[in-house]
């Protein structure tokens, strides 16, 4: 093997090895930030079009479309980018496939396209940066990504589209291909190499708004170092001697760049006549193509659609020729920018027409006046410029070589369209519906075929059974057994939901104080407020006697009444008085427990744990004297550091000295004692603007003294006032914004917390915009309030992206909020997802649930008349998550239709302005005003840092905790602070708006723009701080000094020649600081430690050390974040991997161990021996006492011999230290749990539940040293304790995924990303680093950067948010929904309503008013779709399986396929063998499944790879191909979908559209003559109707060959959103990429190492993918249940439909709740709460006699109680027989087959997902 072949197997590997993700690379990737396209990459994908005709002829102009198109749906869906060309890679831009003589045509259409789009796009786009570079080593290339650090970069990978006969077929490739593929992939390597994540644009799709795409990974760099590709410098190129155009003078000055540029290429060809040709031949050629070029300029596009002509070897030579000459010459432009327009645009785009050039070669032409004009006049310029005179060609007279014309009389192929639709009519759509004006074919019948009328006439059988369809009302009657498990269940949770609202703390940190809510009352409901008795004044003593005829006794009455209230104020003031003197002696008491601790740091911290945990009456009492007693403990510190000259070190004492003298100054009537100290240490100290006190008229003297001496030399701050504010004080500066107490809350709202209270109280719907921690969770229960003290019936719903926040919610409304009811079926609120519930969703008044749960509801019939009129709030928390490209369309149609008026709350929209007006108008459409308010400040600031690993890492234990420690992390080694305008490295981003300076950050901001400035940019001397700011500074003064310096900033990156980039340099010293520490080790005596080496990349190595390092700051607790959940288990792993290694070693062994073991040991002995003697002695006393007794005495009684004879044999402290001694526990400073938090037996319970919910030890082993792990994935149960151990602080480290990021209540000193990952996004960052220094528990929080490049820190910091862009909400699920909503509820108010409001809003989506009218015609054709496929009548009745169709929504389009399927028949005839021949039957109906659902897609370039992994595994990996009978229903099913919306882009043209299809999409230049007046010129073939006019260039009309070539070959104007229409490609016919086959592979082997091994499944994700499989099967199955009437159902059994685990998980809970004892807590009972129950419904028949496969969610016989497994049988064939029997059933065969197959399908899968869980 050469250098070569191991040089490109090195290649092969390395691109292996890279992960992969199909993101959406807007939504959830890159947001609004700037990628980079590689050119070549994006001619390779739009040149690939089979479509573009470069082999016959050469449709440029198709080809610029295709290309503009692609870029014009990046700009549609908010896409920042730039497009760079490299010289080394123009060969790459040619598909592997094309004939060597072709390949030059590519070639020159990407010179034309080049110059199009750098001459083109700077007046229409100039964000669009068109570039180009010789080669992607070059160092200029390198200098551009540097300069612009793109987020991404969007390249090709050289795989091809995969065919596939069957999955044997092996693919041949070409030399071409794979020199192609080799290029491709090593510049990929490249630039992964240098840290950029590489988008593939090969595998990229447009789905709705969303752009999908693979983005390529990788996840530690380390792993491609091998491959040595260093920089090359630039070589300067040896110019081509090219003539020049400016070197002609051409008489015509009114020439465009195209015709001068084909005068150009004319002339050379005249002079280099090919020798195959004679003159005469090449002559007429010349004359000729300029004919053509005179024909371009005036024919109308839709007149060019020409078809091919006898094949021509001397017009083929002479049109490769031209392309030839034309090459250099438009490289020439290009690299000298020559502008040679005189016309002020560039039309090189239709250079050459190939297909009517060599039309005009056989066919003589008809032209008019202006074509001949601009003919001659070019071809004297033709010989102005080389002297030539060529003859005119094409008259009609005479012409050599012309031909018959072979298309005169030639029929068009274009098939005809229907132009007509069946019946339809519906008052409510109709009215929307005026717009669309098309015939109705009144006659016109839907022709099913004859397997589907077998069916219908089945399906009719079904239909007129006796049984009821449809229980509208209340859930069928439970069993005794099922309301008992049911109610066990239901009394766990609220016991656990009791705990967990015990954990959570209010907006300052202390625990919510629940409120009894009355209704009818306002304000502070259910707390007694206190009537002041009145007080005697002067006035009421002086006050004159009324002149009315009372009299003295009057007047003696009122001085005996004035009296006695006198006595009642004195009398009340001297309890108060004495309550007030029992505080305070309180105080003093505890006190002198402080003062024996002789360091001042301790009792500091002592005194502060004592003042936050005082009730606000005592803190109001003692607090000033507390908080002065604290500064005396920090004076005493103070002085010492000053003593030692270590003033500098401690400045942040002086601010913790000054923020408490702060807090003192603003309290009433303050003693003296308390005013004079204070003013002692503020002198002292020359403490910044402290204000002056009024004393009261009492006073008492202080316990303790203040240990500073008056005016003490050297004590006094050094350092200017307003910079020690600035510099130290910052996090404690006073932050309120506009604030003023309020009635109707418990504390001083800002302003704009005021404006939302009001809209509330108002009823008009809000929009909130502020950053996480500036307090915006009251906003929520505020609203909550409201309802429930308006009546008993009215419902708020809170909407909630994830479960972890349904869960917080819930617990903090049990926490707040207490009602009682007049009548039974109500509580206060209620938990409905998918997995689990707490009472009736319907019966309660705040239903906290997620989207999908929410629209079931209030699209029920059922509801219509009774629910849905009762909502009259719907808050939508995290609103942004409307961007979602998998739920955010569910959130879009609720916001959409929501009946009553909204609360929507963000922290993180991009464009909050467009978001708002869009809110608005849709509120106003449902009568409802919105406001929006926005704040942009932080409650406390965030600190960044980025981490670098020391070389050695010695770990002896966690070292102690140093006290009184700075805020932040300065001075630790290897924390290297971040400053944020560092990371604005990319001048042309400029500075996001949500950008926060810290004031410490605007300080040194400030001090670097001074040192950097110049003579031409001086700093203003305004923006110094000690003009700008005030002597005592306040947030709002510092956010005024932050934008005046932005402002000054923003100057200096706009403008190139500013000292920017040198303050960048200065700002980011410490950020690019790369030295790492040599050795950290944990203790001073580390000489016998391990020193381990860190690799700096393996950062999950690593992290102990650096939670070492916060852990001797104090900054724990930490969140560490990461987007693997794998990844997030490997972390928590390691860690306490580590721990429990440097444990062992270092304490659980040797000598000492084993001598301390042996004592226990022996105590243990001796106390069991006296425990058996204690019991003898009780034993005799019971027999005494008889057997009245319940035995817990005899129990205490063994206990107290026990205790007491131990303390006699070992003494007390024996006992204690051996009784609390645990071999088996975790040793001091090898754990980060803190154990003064919680109990140990409180761990213990809570271990002891996790492990009957069968958690796995080890994540209860590290609950145990203070580590937990959080992601979607985890047990709910164990999920819930981490959150609840973490809010007491005993765990003070959890790993988490995004599920903390959104909302929850998880307080932490420090966030850490922890590892990069493509979803580390703008918005993820954001969201995540809000978690750090919550409002109430830190000043300052502190965000880490882990693992991440520093590349990517600047990104993210830099980054802007993204915009919300919406989906395309009108989808034909929901349109059949809406059908049965109306339908099957009597189309009542709420219905009509609901379909108003919807059809009549305007979009978030792509377009503005315009989109109304497509909107309706795409709703017209969806809903002809619905009636040819028999899901609606005529009248909009829900017809045969519109039922499981709708039922199946949230798998569009899946649903349609599997409909189309059931419809044919041929589920029917596959399941008729499930009795004979179960197992063939079962996977055939698998691979069909698969092919259905939870696809997958693999990269084209796995299929290269199938030698390597694929063959050598159990699993195919690559999906086979569909049963030819299925795959031919869903191929007759598609081109059924395509004549209906082929039909729909027809009309709508022919109704709406009157102007020429011209122009190109994103430059919008205009080509042809836009008035039809040619079209006898030549005889084309038919225009296109539906087609754009340029892709029709190549010769192709309105036939289609799939509904993805009518959605991407629409002509303008025409709105065609292909993931909408209803549809799904058939693999491999339909698709370029092949399919996973890891759903057939799991049902074929069940091992997931093997999924995420061979088939590329995450770990991480495969349980959610089967989850959201067995979902769809228990869907299927309960459907069909209910349609052939086999079960008592209603319309909402849907919100009972679980994946196999979420029902497991449901079994284990009453499993629990079965075992779990009373004494447990499981009794617990709530006043407010009424136990309703929701059990799961059966999804089974009702036998359970054949052993065929467990199942979840069977119905349980009353007294079959063996459910401790959780499983139970399906139901038998002859069962199912003998059930259908019993209803004289005759007709119905086939689906009750259908039936049964699908439950023993359900039952096997579910069996395998358990054992995987398992």
């Amino acid at each position: 093997m050469d250098d070569n072949d191991d040089r490109e197997v090195a290649i092969l590997t390395a691109y292996r090895k890279l992960g992969s993700r199909r993101v959406d690379l807007v939504g959830d990737y890159a947001g609004n930030e700037l990628f980079v396209i590689d050119g070549d990459s994006m001619l390779l994908r739009c040149f690939s079009d089979s479509k573009l005709d470069f082999t016959y002829g050469l449709q440029l102009l198709h080809a610029v479309y295709n290309v503009e198109a692609f870029l014009h749906n990046l700009i549609q869906r908010k896409c920042c980018f730039h497009v760079v060309f490299l010289e080394s890679n123009k060969h790459l831009c040619v598909p592997a496939t094309v004939q060597e003589e072709n390949q030059s045509k590519y070639l020159f259409a990407r010179a034309v396209i080049i110059r199009h789009l750098i001459t083109s796009l700077p007046q229409l786009h100039p964000e669009i940066k068109v570039s180009t570079f010789d080669d992607w080593r070059s160092v200029d290339f390198a200098d551009y990504l540097k300069t612009h650090s793109p987020y991404f970069l969007m390249t090709h990978d050289g795989a091809q589209k995969v065919e596939y006969e069957n999955s044997e077929q092996e693919v041949t490739p070409d030399e071409h291909y794979n020199q192609q593929k080799l290029a491709f992939r090593e510049m990929i390597i490249f630039l992964v190499q240098r840290g950029y994540n590489v988008a593939l644009v090969n595998e990229l799709d447009w789905r709705d708004t969303k752009v999908m795409a693979v983005v390529l990974e990788t996840r530690r760099q380390a792993a491609l170092a091998s491959m040595d590709m260093p920089l090359q410098a630039t070589t300067q190129q040896p110019e081509e001697q090219h003539i020049a155009m400016k070197d002609f003078s051409l008489s015509h000055s009114d020439l465009t760049e195209r015709e001068r540029l084909a005068i150009m290429v004319v002339s050379k060809l005249l002079q280099n006549i090919v020798p195959s040709t004679t003159k005469e031949e090449w002559t007429e050629m010349c004359s000729i193509f300029l004919l053509h070029e005179a024909l371009i300029t005036h024919l109308p596009l839709s007149s060019r659609r020409l078809d091919t002509v006898p094949e021509d070897s001397i017009a083929s030579l002479f049109l490769r020729s031209v392309v030839a000459t034309a090459i250099p010459l438009l490289e020439n432009l290009v690299a000298t920018s020559e502008d040679i327009s005189t016309q002020g645009q560039c039309d090189v785009a239709d250079l050459i027409d190939g297909r009517l050039f060599l039309y005009l070669c056989h066919n003589s032409v008809q032209y008019t006046s202006d074509i001949e004009r601009t003919y001659k006049k070019l071809l004297q310029a033709v010989k102005e410029v080389e002297g030539t005179h060529l003859q005119p060609a094409g008259d009609c007279e005479s012409q050599s070589r012309t031909l018959a014309n072979p298309s005169q009389d030639r029929p068009s192929k274009d098939t005809s369209v229907r132009l007509s639709v069946l019946p339809f009519s519906s008052p409510v759509f109709d009215k929307h519906l005026e717009s669309v004006r098309i015939r109705v074919d009144a006659g016109a019948t839907n022709k099913p075929t004859l397997e589907s009328r077998k069916i219908f006439k089945e399906v009719s059988h079904w239909h007129n059974a006796k049984r009821p369809l449809v229980q509208k009302g209340p859930a069928p009657t439970m069993t005794s057994w099922q309301v008992s498990r049911a109610a066990r269940r239901n009394q766990l949770f609220m016991a656990e939901m009791a705990v967990y609202a015990a954990s959570l703390t209010n907006a300052v940190g202390r625990s919510l104080e629940p409120e009894t809510i009355i209704v009818g009352s306002t304000g502070m409901s259910g707390k007694p407020t206190e009537t002041p008795l009145p007080q005697p004044t002067s006035s009421s003593k002086k006050e004159a006697p009324k002149k009315s005829g009372g009299g003295g006794k009057t007047n003696a009455k009122n001085a005996r009444k004035q009296d006695m209230l006198d006595q009642l104020a004195a009398s009340k003031a001297k309890k108060v008085d004495a309550a007030d003197e029992k505080v305070i002696s309180a105080w003093h008491t505890v006190w002198k427990g402080f003062a024996v601790e002789p360091d001042p740091a301790a009792r500091y911290t002592k005194s502060q744990i004592y003042l936050q945990s005082l009730q606000p009456s005592w803190r109001d009492i003692v607090g000033p004297e507390c908080e002065l007693y604290m500064i005396s403990c920090l004076a005493q510190i103070w002085v010492e550091c000053s003593r030692t000259g270590q003033q500098k070190q401690a400045f942040h004492i002086a601010a913790l000295i000054w923020n408490h003298a702060q807090n003192i100054s603003q309290a009433a009537d303050l003693p003296d004692s308390i005013i004079k100290g204070l003013g002692i240490v503020v002198d002292t100290l020359t403490l910044p603007g402290v204000r002056s006190m009024q004393a009261s008229s009492k006073d008492r003297k202080l316990p303790f003294s203040l240990n500073i001496q008056a005016r003490a030399p050297g004590l006094s701050i050094s350092m200017p006032s307003k910079d020690f504010q600035i510099l130290h004080c910052g996090p404690f500066l006073e932050r309120s914004f506009d604030s003023k107490a309020d009635p109707r809350v418990d504390f001083r709202p800002d302003g704009w917390q005021s404006r939302v209270l009001d809209s509330i109280d108002a009823d008009e719907s809000v929009f909130v915009v502020a950053p996480t921690s500036a307090g915006k969770t009251f906003i929520s229960f505020y609203a909550m309030r409201k309802v429930l003290q308006a009546d008993d019936e009215g419902v708020l719903v809170y909407v909630a992206p994830t479960k972890a926040l349904v869960n917080q919610i819930a617990a903090e409304i049990q926490a707040r909020y207490s009602k009682s009811f007049k009548h039974g079926g109500k509580s206060v609120w209620a938990i409905h997802t998918r997995d689990y519930r707490i009472n009736n969703p319907s019966g309660c008044q705040v239903l906290v649930t997620v989207p999908h749960i929410l629209q079931i509801m209030l699209l029920a019939p059922s509801n219509a008349r009774s629910w849905s009129n009762r909502v009259k709030r719907i808050i939508f928390d995290e609103v942004h998550s409307i961007g979602q490209a998998e739920d955010g369309v569910i959130w879009e149609q609720l916001l959409l239709m929501a009946p009553c008026p909204i609360i929507a709350l963000s922290a993180t929209v991009g464009n909050p302005g467009e978001f708002s007006q869009w809110l608005t108008s849709t509120q106003a459409a449902m009568g409802h005003k919105l406001n929006m308010v926005q704040h942009p400040y932080r409650y406390s600031d965030l600190r960044k840092y980025y981490f670098v690993p020391p070389k050695q890492f010695s770990f002896g234990g966690l070292s102690s905790r140093t006290l009184l420690n700075e805020l932040g992390l300065e001075g630790l080694p290897s924390l290297n602070f971040i400053h944020p305008v560092a990371a604005l490295v990319d001048r042309s981003r400029g500075i996001p708006e949500d950008l926060a300076l810290e004031p410490r950050d605007c300080y040194l901001l400030w001090q670097a723009m001074i040192k950097v400035q110049n003579k031409d940019y001086p700093v203003p001397n305004k923006l110094d701080p000690r003009q700008i700011l005030p002597n005592i500074s306040r947030k709002v003064d510092v956010l005024k000094w932050e934008h005046e310096l932005k402002a000054t900033l923003k100057d200096w990156i706009e403008d190139m020649s500013s000292p920017y980039m040198q303050l960048v340099h200065e700002l980011e010293k410490s950020f690019v600081n790369e030295n790492r520490e040599d050795l950290y080790a944990t203790r001073q005596d580390h000489s016998s430690l391990e020193k381990k080496v860190l690799d700096e990349e393996d950062f999950i190595g690593s992290t102990l050390s650096l939670l070492s390092r916060l852990h001797e700051r104090d900054a724990l607790p930490a969140i560490l974040f990461n987007y693997d959940r794998t990844q997030c288990e490997q972390i928590c792993q390691a860690i306490v991997g580590q721990l429990k290694e440097a444990e062992i070693s270092q304490v659980k062994s040797g000598p000492k161990w084993e001598k301390k073991l042996e004592q226990w040991e022996e105590w243990k002995s001796q106390k069991e021996k006296l425990l058996a003697k204690g019991s003898k002695a009780t034993a005799k006393k019971s027999k005494k006492k008889g057997n009245d007794d319940d035995g817990d005495g005899g129990e205490r009684d063994d206990e107290k011999v026990s205790k007491l004879d131990m303390q006699r044999v070992g003494g007390a402290a024996d006992y204690d230290k051996w009784n609390a001694f645990n071999p088996e526990s975790p040793i001091d400073g090898y754990h980060f749990a803190d154990l003064s938090k919680a109990q140990l037996s409180e761990l213990e319970k809570y271990s002891g539940q996790l492990r009957k919910r069968e958690v796995q030890e080890w994540l209860i082993e590290a609950l145990a040293r203070g580590i937990g792990v959080h992601h979607a994935g985890m047990n709910r149960k164990y999920r819930q304790v981490v959150e609840i151990l973490f809010r007491k602080r005993f765990l003070r480290v959890v790993v988490a995924t995004g599920t903390l990021a959104l909302g929850i209540n998880m307080p932490c000193k420090t966030v850490i990303f922890a590892g990069d990952s493509v979803f580390l996004t703008a918005l993820n960052y954001r969201q995540c680093a809000g978690r750090a220094g919550r409002r109430g528990f830190d000043l300052l929080g502190n965000v880490v950067f882990h693992g991440v490049s520093r590349q990517k820190v600047s990104r993210l910091i830099s980054s802007r948010l993204p915009d919300l862009n919406g989906h395309f909400p009108i989808t034909t699920t929901l349109v059949l929904r809406l059908f049965t909503l109306l339908h099957e509820s009597n189309n009542s108010k709420y219905a009509v309503d609901a379909i108003n409001s919807l059809l009549s809003q305007p979009r978030l989506y792509m377009g503005g008013e315009s989109f109304k009218s497509q909107t309706m015609h795409h709703l017209r054709f969806s809903i002809e779709y619905l009636r040819q496929q028999e899901l609606l009548g005529s009248d909009g009745a829900p017809l045969n399986f519109a039922g499981l169709v709708s039922h199946l929504y949230f798998t569009e389009n899946s649903s349609f396929a599997f409909h189309a399927l059931l419809k044919e028949g041929y589920f029917n005839e596959l399941c008729s063998g499930v009795r004979e021949k179960e197992q063939e039957t079962l996977e055939t109906l698998m691979l069909v499944m698969a092919h259905l659902f939870k696809r997958i897609l693999c990269r084209r370039a796995d299929a290269e790879y199938r030698e390597k992994v694929v063959k050598p595994s159990s699993s195919m990996v690559f999906l086979p191909p569909l049963p030819a009978k299925a795959a031919k229903i869903l191929h007759d099913h598609n081109e059924q979908t395509l004549q209906v919306y082929r039909t729909y882009v027809r009309t709508f043209v022919d109704q709406h559209i009157k102007i020429a299809d011209n122009k190109l999409p994103l430059t919008g230049m205009q080509f042809g003559d836009a008035e039809q007046k040619l079209g006898g010129a030549i005889h084309s073939l038919p225009a296109t109707t539906v087609r754009s006019s340029f892709v029709a260039l190549s010769g192709v009309g309105d036939d289609f060959d799939s509904i993805h070539d009518l959605c991407s070959t629409t002509r303008s104007g025409v709105f065609l959103e292909e993931a909408v229409i209803p549809y799904m490609q058939v693999f491999p016919d339909d698709t370029e990429v092949p399919l996973n086959a890891w759903l057939v592979d799991f049902f074929k082997h069940g091992d997931v190492h093997t999924l995420e091994r061979a088939n590329g499944v995450r770990r991480s994700d495969i349980w959610f993918h089967l989850n959201d499989f067995s979902l769809v099967l228990a869907t299927i199955v309960t459907s069909l249940l209910n349609f052939m009437k086999l079960k008592d159902g209603s319309d909402m059994d849907m919100l009972d439909v679980r994946g196999g685990m979420d029902v497991y998980e449901e079994v284990q809970e009453d499993n629990v709740a079965i075992a779990q004892d009373t004494s447990d807590g499981s009794s617990t009972t709530s006043k407010d709460t009424l136990v309703e129950t929701q059990p799961q419904k059966s999804t089974r028949t009702v036998s359970k006699k054949a052993k065929v496969a467990e199942s979840w969610d069977d119905e349980v016989d009353e007294d079959d109680e063996n459910e401790n497994d959780g499983t139970s049988d399906v139901s038998d064939d002859d069962t199912l027989v003998e059930e259908l029997r019993a209803w004289n059933v005759e007709e119905g065969k086939g689906l009750p087959d259908v039936l049964l197959a699908f439950q023993k399908l359900q039952g096997v899968f579910d069996v395998k997902f358990k054992a995987m869980w398992a």
